[in-house]
């Protein structure tokens, strides 16, 4: 299996988390993979079998092209085949920004991608699903990016700050400061959250929070105290309780190790 991640590259760090692909490389051995809450939306493109998802305890066929909205838990998937995907990781308030997508109304789902934006995105799905290499595929997808927001001059909505600032502390910092620091009241910083995130701040933040886990779990050795206390939480209890929420495991047995769909995302 081939894993491979990108950041992009100059200003469209304002709309882009990161690119990435995987590729079974012909492998086509079923496999059923958890995936877990990391706060940015994506747009896929599945180029080899598709695959079939269970978000809210029925299992269904996913469509080729897919936006998956936030997630509040994980939920699993299962190919059918080959797996060959090529993504686009959106900051969090970039598909309202660039496409007026109700990202509240799509939540905690994982929707086949509307017609319109597919229409739109029609030259990005040939780039991506053909044989080019990552990298050049990854360059490509930048330029139309690069073009798009220059030909549409679209003005990304300041309030982002509010988001990236949660990011940037790894969601360890309180509503009030965001409202002080930004001049921002809680009725207006609820309702950006739940126009351009799709999540209230205070569950967002504590996505951010349980993600940067990941970051921190990078070694064989595992100091547990020393993880909590870097994550921010009160006490181990409180780690555990919200570790399990957002993964259904315990984190002294969760494989951090394991080469997974959902280690691959969060460990970036």
């Amino acid at each position: 299996m081939i894993y491979k991640q990108t950041l992009p590259k100059g200003e469209l760090s304002k709309i882009i988390k990161s690119f990435w692909l995987i590729d079974s490389e012909g492998d086509v051995t079923i496999h059923k993979e958890k995936i877990i809450p990391d706060g940015y939306p994506e747009l896929i493109f599945h180029y080899g079998d598709p695959y079939k998802i269970n978000i809210s305890g029925k299992w269904e066929l996913q469509a080729k092209e897919i936006i998956a909205g936030q997630i509040r838990n994980y939920f699993f998937l299962e190919n059918t085949g080959e797996s060959k995907m090529f993504a686009i990781k959106f900051q969090p308030w970039a598909l309202q920004e660039l496409f007026q997508l109700d990202i509240f109304s799509i939540t905690n789902q994982v929707i086949e991608c509307p017609n319109e934006i597919k229409g739109l995105l029609s030259s990005v799905q040939e780039v991506v699903t053909s044989e080019l290499e990552f990298e050049k595929k990854v360059t490509q997808v930048e330029k139309w990016f690069l073009e798009f927001l220059k030909d549409n001059e679209i003005q990304i909505d300041e309030k982002y700050k509010v988001v990236e600032s949660i990011l940037e502390n790894k969601g360890n910092i309180q509503l009030t400061e965001l409202q002080t620091e930004f001049n921002i009241s809680e009725r207006s910083l609820e309702r950006y959250f739940k126009t351009y995130v799709g999540l209230s701040p205070k569950f967002y933040s504590r996505i951010i929070r349980f993600s940067h886990i990941f970051q921190l779990v990078q070694e064989d050795a595992i100091d547990w105290a020393d993880i909590v206390f870097k994550a921010g939480y009160y006490d181990q209890s409180h780690f555990i309780k919200n570790f399990k929420e957002f993964t259904g495991e315990d984190p002294s047995k969760y494989g951090f190790s394991s080469q997974t769909m959902a280690n691959f995302l969060l460990k970036k």
